[in-house]
Formats: structure tokens, sequence, C-alpha cells
């Protein structure tokens, strides 16, 4: 179970939409409810879908539409090719200040199948900004969510996981950087959108569960060129048991 490690999150309490009820989106909505916050969770079936995971956490079960209204943050846990099929203008009357976190991964021999921009070099969450018309912080797509639920620990403790976390707007980046530790991790600031490669799928940092030195480390030994495995092909997409 999430334990709730409050920390500089005290007394900050916040409206926080969920895009995206999948592995990490249950994973968030289990860890942020305990920490006092107000989530609303939405997936593409409507929330008639959620109200087992709204009955078990608290959280409330919305449309797509209201997750992102009247928000302090929202999250994008979605599949990367479902982000082109989002409400077109959802994010059109979302405030500029309103954060907005992209935890996506392109997977296009299990899942995705070939994105042109990002075969040819796009930056994952930089496709995902432009796509919904809003500037995005890169958070919690290197982790399992598992361990997402589970790893989380209190400050200072012995093997405490650290999360990359990378984004234009420092504001926007310390929002995220606190709920991170309020969960139970060490953030680490991984740069600019443009240097969130460095922390997708096939990077060293990539589900490796590493500390704070390890992260940096793992970060700055991250090779720019995208692993063969995590490339499209013709035959592209195939499945998690048989990927193409």
């Amino acid at each position: 179970m999430f334990a709730a490690h409050r920390t500089s999150m005290e007394g900050r309490i916040m409206r926080i939409g969920i895009i995206g009820a999948g592995n990490i989106g249950g994973a968030l909505v289990r860890g942020l409810v305990p920490l006092g916050h107000d989530v609303q969770v939405a997936n593409s079936r409507g929330p008639q879908t959620l109200q087992e995971l709204a009955s078990e956490t608290g959280a409330s079960a919305v449309t797509v539409q209201d997750a992102v209204r009247d928000k302090d943050l929202i999250v994008v846990t979605i599949p990367q090719a479902k982000v082109e099929s989002l409400p077109a203008g959802l994010f059109a009357d979302v405030p500029a200040d309103v954060v907005v976190v992209d935890t996506g991964n392109y997977y296009p021999r299990e899942r995705d199948g070939r994105i042109a921009a990002i075969e040819d070099g796009a930056v994952e969450s930089d496709w995902v900004q432009d796509r919904i018309g809003h500037p995005v912080v890169k958070a919690f797509n290197n982790i399992f969510a598992a361990h997402l639920q589970d790893k989380g620990q209190p400050q200072g403790a012995d093997g405490r996981i650290a999360l990359p976390i990378a984004g234009d707007d420092a504001d926007a980046k310390k929002v995220v950087q606190e709920l991170v530790d309020a969960l139970g991790f060490d953030p680490v600031d991984a740069g600019t959108i443009a240097d969130s490669w460095r922390q997708q799928p096939g990077t060293p940092v990539y589900t490796t569960d590493l500390d704070v030195a390890g992260v940096r480390a793992a970060l700055a030994d991250a090779p720019r060129e995208r692993p063969e495995a995590f490339t499209a092909t013709p035959d592209s997409p195939g499945t998690y048991s048989d990927p193409r």
C-alpha cells in the first residue's frame, strides 16, 4: 500500500485531474488521495467504468472534460498513440499556469505503432505538448507502476528511489518535485523537455530504481540514439507478448 509521506506538500491541497486509469494512473490515484488532494480521474470509456477505483480510493470518477476543468494540476497518463485521440481543444481553456504532467512512453512495437515524428527524432514529451497545446512536465514515466505504488519511503531513508523530472518552467517543476517527494521519492531535476529523452524507454534511468546519485549519473550517460527495440518496424504494432 502507498504510505502518505507528508513533507513539503503538508497543508497544500491541490485539485488534481488524472486522464488515464491504467497502471500508472491507478497508482497515482492511490497515492494522491491519502495525501489529502482532491483527485478526479477520467478515462476514454466514461466515469461509469471507474466506479470500482473511485469506491476503493475516494477519488471522483469524471469525464475527460471535467478532469481538466478548474484544476491546479493535470496528469496525462495514456498510451502515447492515444494522445491524438483526446477531444479537440481539450486544453484550450486550461490556464497557462496549470501544471500538466506527462507520464507517457512510446512503445511502437508493443502498443503504439509508428509515430513518424518520434521516429524522426522528436522528443516524446515535446510531441505530447505540441499535440495538446499546453506545456508539460515529464515525470513518473521511468518507474514500474507497482514500485510507484509500493516503494515510496520517507525523506532520508536509505535506498530511497529517485525520479527524474524534466520541464521548461521552473515553478511547474517545483510543484511536481514536491509531489514526488510527498509520494515517497527523491526528485531529480532532469533539465528541460528537450532533455527529457534522457529518461525515455531504453535509457539507463528507465525502470532501474536508482537513488539520486544513480539517477544523475544515468541521465548523464544516456545515449541520444533511440534503442532499436523502441523503434517501429513495418509490422508494428504487435502486443506486449508479441512485439513487432
